[in-house]
C-alpha cells in the first residue's frame, strides 16, 4: 500500500515523501518531482502509476522546508501560493537537491534510479540529472532550464515542452537544444501542464507520446531483471 514516509536530508532536515511499491520485486526506482502545487493528488497518482508498472516510486515533499504538508489544487490562488514557494525554493537549490538526493538514497537499495518531474519539478529534474547520481531523467515543461543549459546531464535525459506554453518561450527550448544536443528535447502541440489529467490544459495525445518516451527511457536505463 502507498504510504507517507519520513526522510532525512544530509543537513538533518526531516521531511515527508509519498512512496508506492510494486506488488512484486521492483524493476528499479523512480523519483517523482512535484509541480508547484506540492505532493498533491495528481503527483500521488503518478507515483502510484509507476509502482503499478513495477517500479518503487517516491515523491519527496520538496516544499516541506518552507511549509510542512503544502498541497493545493489549480485555482488562481493555488497557483499564486505555489509560485511563492517556488521563488523561495529557487533561492535554495542546493537544499532542494539535497532532499532529492535523500529520496534517491531511500530507494537506491532496489537498483537503478530514474527521476521524472513536472513544471517546477521538470526544472529540478534537469538539475538532478546534472548534479546527482541518477540513471535517467525525464523533465516535463520545466521553466528556467535554459538558465542552466551550460550544465550537462550525467545520464540519459529527455525534456518535454508544449509549443503553446505561455510560460516557456520556444526560444528558451531552442537554447537548451543547441547547448545540449545529446539531450532528447521534444516539443508537442500542447500548452503548459499537458500531462496532468486533473487540469484543463491536459492533452491526452501529448501526454501519451511523452509518457511512452519516458517509459522507454526508464525501461532502457533503470529497469533490471527479467519480465515475467
Amino acid at each position: 500500500m502507498p504510504q507517507t514516509v519520513q526522510l532525512t536530508a544530509a543537513d538533518g532536515h526531516t521531511f515527508d515523501a509519498y512512496r508506492a511499491d510494486p506488488k512484486g520485486p521492483p524493476r528499479g526506482a523512480i523519483i517523482v518531482i512535484q509541480e508547484v502545487f506540492g505532493v498533491n493528488p495528481h503527483i500521488r497518482d503518478v507515483t502510484e502509476r509507476w509502482a503499478a508498472v513495477g517500479y518503487a516510486a517516491i515523491a519527496p515533499a520538496l516544499y516541506d522546508r518552507w511549509e510542512k504538508g503544502f498541497e493545493v489544487g489549480y485555482e488562481p490562488a493555488d497557483i499564486d501560493q505555489g509560485r511563492a514557494h517556488k521563488a523561495t525554493a529557487n533561492e535554495h537549490l542546493d537544499q532542494v537537491l539535497m532532499d532529492v538526493e535523500a529520496a534517491r538514497v531511500a530507494v537506491a537499495d532496489v537498483g537503478r534510479v530514474g527521476v521524472v518531474g513536472f513544471c517546477w519539478g521538470g526544472f529540478v529534474t534537469y538539475l538532478a540529472a546534472c548534479r546527482l547520481p541518477v540513471d535517467a531523467a525525464s523533465g516535463y515543461y520545466g521553466g528556467g532550464i535554459h538558465e542552466f543549459a551550460e550544465e550537462t546531464p550525467d545520464c540519459p535525459t529527455l525534456l518535454h515542452f508544449g509549443d503553446n506554453d505561455a510560460s516557456i518561450p520556444l526560444s528558451d527550448v531552442d537554447n537548451v537544444r543547441t547547448k545540449q544536443p545529446d539531450v532528447g528535447v521534444h516539443v508537442y502541440k500542447a500548452g503548459h501542464g499537458f500531462h496532468c489529467d486533473m487540469r484543463a490544459s491536459y492533452d491526452p495525445r501529448a501526454a501519451d507520446i511523452a509518457g511512452m518516451r519516458t517509459t522507454q527511457l526508464f525501461e532502457n536505463n533503470v529497469f533490471h531483471g527479467d519480465d515475467e
